[in-house]
């Protein structure tokens, strides 16, 4: 098992839309058992596959009493991609943390997820926190998505930094230039700084997934932004083949 956090601690980078488009890739292109967690109260993974939420058990309550994390998976309409929803409980969670004190929580439940799937990926809260450090601490692989711009450029420093202050065993970063759309300078000039990193494009079939309800390889498979996002996922494999 492998886990990948996607993460930013700002809001508005195209997070989750990425975290539940690599999810699908992971599923439907390597045929990998995958996992989505969501950790972002506004359980937004969640609504882009067109998971309604349930109100039997609050998400928080797998980190309080540390019970089977599987009681509250659902499956998606995508054979080998099941999500494991957030609500409004996670919003407190970061304080319930600090009060059990127990810092690796969350490891040890992904340790518990890893006997059923091969790939678990966070979406994380675009926060810096007990939270975001105990998802840092359990994953594999940290991805960035970074739209070209100067508060962009910052908030991946604080990431870089806040990744590095876990300890010298932190996780490899890989950033991704999201919202690409090289007719403007500035983003031009972001692709040319950096050549090697993935990017995904501005584009119109991205944005449908809020009203698809689907990822956009399930409902625009030959479009630039599918085309993009399986190839950062193969990138993603790469990687971690090397790990």
């Amino acid at each position: 098992m492998a886990s990948i956090a996607i993460y930013s601690v700002k809001g508005g980078v195209g997070k989750t839309t990425l975290a539940v488009n690599l999810a699908w890739a992971a599923a439907s292109i390597s045929r990998r058992r995958t996992l989505l967690w969501d950790l972002d109260a506004s359980s937004g993974s969640g609504f882009l596959l067109g998971v309604d939420p349930r109100k039997k058990r609050s998400a928080d309550s797998i980190f309080a009493d540390g019970s089977d994390p599987a009681r509250l998976i659902r499956q998606t309409d995508y054979p080998g991609l099941d999500l494991l929803p957030a609500d409004e409980s996670i919003r407190a969670l970061d304080r319930q943390l600090d009060r059990l004190g127990k810092k690796k929580r969350l490891a040890k439940l992904g340790a518990m997820l890893g006997k059923d799937y091969d790939r678990v990926i966070f979406d994380c809260p675009p926060v810096l926190n007990s939270l975001s450090e105990q998802v840092i601490r359990a994953a594999d692989l940290v991805i960035v998505p970074l739209p070209p711009s100067p508060l962009s450029a910052r908030a991946f420093e604080v990431v870089v930094e806040g990744v590095r202050g876990t300890g010298k065993g932190h996780p490899p970063i890989l950033p991704v230039l999201s919202m690409l759309d090289l007719r403007r300078s500035l983003h031009k000039a972001a692709r040319e700084a950096n050549p090697t990193w993935p990017a995904i494009p501005l584009a119109s079939a991205v944005e449908q997934c809020a009203v698809e309800r689907r990822p956009v390889g399930a409902f625009a498979p030959r479009s630039p932004a599918a085309r993009a996002m399986a190839a950062l996922w193969t990138a993603i494999e790469r990687k971690l083949a090397r790990l």
